[in-house]
């Protein structure tokens, strides 16, 4: 029974989620409005303007405008939200394209080139024109903040209603949330209500996105510049991801490709969603700490504030090399989880997939280096590779009994540290989870692993992922926090190596505790808001020791409340499960135990004999 829960913890493990990192949330959206709030933009008359397609043609809106309505909504080519909502926008367009309604697209971010905007508008599928509002003149007129952002005009040119298309996607307190499908379509009801002569009943929405790039005047006389500082923080924190290929929505290598993000990129590094880094910094300290410290953040403001100046360029720094493909060392094996791709459907929400792959290993294997990756970044929400050692029939959980690697959105590749390596049992087989996520249109997706080899002789320590968990628990409906803990007794010296947290879409925060023999307790890790769309791993600098008789005492809080946008059900009772409407309570860790051979940190030896004992059961206990 014991086996049982451990593989259905481990094989329930769901990372990352949607790479929305520069969507706003709702509390911004109307704070940057001109207008103060959404009121003022409503019984707002707008002028007549004109401005040039992504072919260069030129329309007016009154050419454009529909006979009983005009719905114009403003775009950005690389915005994650504007990019997910461009197909819904053309399917409003169709529905009530006979009712005497036409759609048209605007983009004012400086940042947009006509070329851009036209392979945005193929890749997306829009069926309108979309018009590049040079000097963000037409965006001023509006009012408009945010891309996406949604006016619907009556045949007077009369605003009626403004702010999101629907609540499928988009942000809570700086982190995103994505529903199986949407709970009100604003959009599509309030052109209803304007079609029936009534008034829109909600007239204003919140609209999350990113913000407009707009024409700032610039300080050239700004101490901070994008040459003398910008430049070297962004290649330090922020250019490995947004680069050509990486998994960012746009790129940060040079000045004029930041120039339009500028007022998105304090917003963010302010809310603490970029980079994104969770821990809590008064407790641990970590490797692969991606955080920015406050003379970065200021420096930043500062720049941001000045109408981010570029300074001069000869104070820019050397261009850095940045690893391409795999970022683990080249594989010594490369799996593919099938022999054909899988379709992905267009929308709607996907259980997780399994794929089971021989890799033909006649003898015991010990892995130092792994790295799952993704065939298709924009619809893999995470991968995790489990080994199913041989003459194990079981099926479902129960196959899946061994962790090797785990991706998502920011995650890095499993590297042990010197001396260390996972095992695989000769035989075994490699099963890969997936879980996907629909982002508007069909497509096909084919992952694989890659694996670095180390020979059995060079290994001292053999590298495990195991858990503190708890899967008896049932959150109340509407529960904002409930509390659930677990306990993981050591029996063994042990070197605790990484730690990750897991829950679901109702996880709000989790914490690791280190419970010595003496009684003294010592928090390991905190994370204070968790994000089910990034699930980090937390490196220690020093694999850290954890005298026998230590426990490990993981506590994770929920919210099944309203208040939690990405609830899929605030209603429902809620407990242990594999899919992202259930939910989880795993405190996963890497560590090796340490024998009465093994060194301790510091290269000392122990002083004292470790009798082995058997594993004990790990206990959990839920408030």
């Amino acid at each position: 029974m014991r086996r049982l829960f451990v593989s259905a913890v481990l094989a329930s493990l769901a990372l990352g989620g949607a790479v929305w990192m520069v969507a706003g949330s709702t509390e911004t959206a109307a704070a940057a409005s001109p207008a103060g709030d959404g009121e003022g933009r409503i019984g707002l008359k707008i002028k007549d303007f004109s401005l040039r397609d992504h072919l260069g043609a030129t329309h007016s809106l009154k050419s454009l405008a529909g006979k009983r309505g005009t719905v114009v909504a403003f775009l950005g080519a690389e915005c994650p939200l504007a990019k997910q909502y461009a197909p819904r926008l053309a399917e409003l367009a169709k529905e009530f394209k006979d009712e005497g309604v036409t759609f048209i697209g605007i983009n004012s971010n400086r940042q947009d080139s006509a070329t851009e905007i036209a392979a945005s508008v193929r890749t997306t599928g829009v069926n309108f024109p979309v018009l590049k509002d040079v000097g963000n003149e037409v965006a001023d007129q509006f009012q408009a903040v945010r891309t996406p952002e949604v006016f619907l005009l009556d045949a007077q040119g009369v605003v009626r209603y403004w702010g999101r298309i629907d609540d499928q996607y988009g942000f809570m307190k700086g982190v995103a949330y994505q529903k199986a499908e949407p709970g009100r379509r604003d959009l599509a009801e309030a052109i209803q209500q304007v079609l029936d002569g009534k008034d829109v009943s909600v007239a204003v929405t919140s609209a999350p996105g990113c913000l407009i790039g707009r024409i700032r005047e610039t300080d050239a006389a700004g101490e901070v510049t994008y040459s003398n500082e910008i430049a070297r923080i962004f290649q330090n924190r922020c250019v490995e991801c947004h680069r050509p290929g990486e998994i960012a929505p746009f790129a940060m290598t040079t000045y004029d490709e930041v120039l339009g993000w500028g007022d998105m990129i304090k917003e963010v590094v302010r809310e603490q969603r970029m980079p994104p880094w969770h821990a809590d910094k008064q407790h641990g300290h970590f490797s692969n700490d991606v955080s920015l410290s406050d003379q970065e953040k200021n420096q930043i403001y500062a720049w941001v504030d000045a109408g981010c100046p570029e300074g001069d360029k000869a104070d820019l720094p050397a261009p850095r090399e940045y690893t391409t493909g795999w970022q683990m060392q080249k594989p010594d094996m490369v799996l593919t989880m099938g022999d054909k791709a899988y379709d992905v459907p267009a929308t709607g929400y996907v259980d997780y997939e399994y794929f089971t792959v021989d890799p033909g290993f006649t003898e015991d294997m010990w892995v130092q280096e792994a790295e799952a990756r993704p065939g298709n970044r924009e619809v893999v929400h995470h991968i995790i590779v489990f080994v199913k050692p041989p003459n194990d029939r079981s099926q479902g959980f129960g196959a899946l009994s061994g962790f090797l690697v785990a991706t998502a959105p920011g995650a890095k590749p499993m590297i042990a540290p010197a001396g260390m390596a996972k095992f695989i049992p000769k035989g075994s087989k490699l099963v890969f989870q997936m879980h996907y996520t629909p982002n508007g249109k069909a497509t096909k997706d084919l992952s694989s692993v890659g694996l670095k080899f180390v020979e059995a002789s060079q290994v001292k320590h053999r590298l495990e992922t195991k858990s503190a968990a708890n899967p008896f628990f049932s959150i109340p409906p509407h529960e904002s926090d409930y509390v659930v803990d677990a306990y993981k007794k050591f029996r063994r010296d042990t070197l605790l190596v990484s730690l990750y947290p897991h829950m679901h879409l109702r996880g709000k925060a989790f914490r690791y505790s280190a419970i010595y023999p003496d009684g003294k307790e010592e928090v390991l890790l905190d994370v204070p808001r968790y994000d089910f769309n990034w699930q980090n791993t937390y490196v220690l600098d020093e694999p850290k020791f954890l005298p026998k008789g230590t426990r490990l005492y993981a506590r994770a809080v929920f919210d099944n409340s309203e208040e939690n946008l990405a609830n899929p059900d605030p209603e429902r009772e809620v407990t242990f499960g594999e899919q992202t409407y259930d939910e989880m309570m795993i405190g996963f860790f890497d560590a090796v135990e340490l024998d009465k051979s093994s060194e301790l940190p510091g290269n000392k030896k122990r002083d004292e004999k470790v009798a082995r004992q058997p594993d004990e059961k790990e206990s959990a206990s839920t408030d």
